[in-house]
């Protein structure tokens, strides 16, 4: 196993367990890394899928929290004007 291709460009782009991992693999004699290679790259799959998906979570979150701020500002403008019309009229 060629450890410096299985480590990311970035050092946030795994856990640091997980470079060492890598690392200790690539030091074994090469009769065992096959198949820890197949192991350890389904893990380093599930945690990129894993961040991406906790990325699209919080993305969607922050869309969310920004639509809610919409929403409020436009039903306090939406009373406003109802309360303005009741006076308006002359109306309870």
């Amino acid at each position: 196993m060629d450890s410096t291709s299985r480590l990311p460009e970035r050092d946030d782009e795994l856990p640091r367990e997980l470079i060492d991992l890598a690392r200790q693999i690539a030091s074994l004699p090469p009769v065992y890394q096959p198949g820890l290679e197949a192991a350890f790259n389904r893990v380093v799959e599930g945690v990129r899928r894993r961040r991406r998906i906790l990325s699209l979570v919080q993305e969607a979150l922050a869309q969310l929290r920004l639509d809610i701020k919409y929403l409020m500002f436009d039903l306090d403008a939406t009373k406003k004007e109802r309360d303005q019309l009741r006076e308006e009229l002359g109306g309870p």
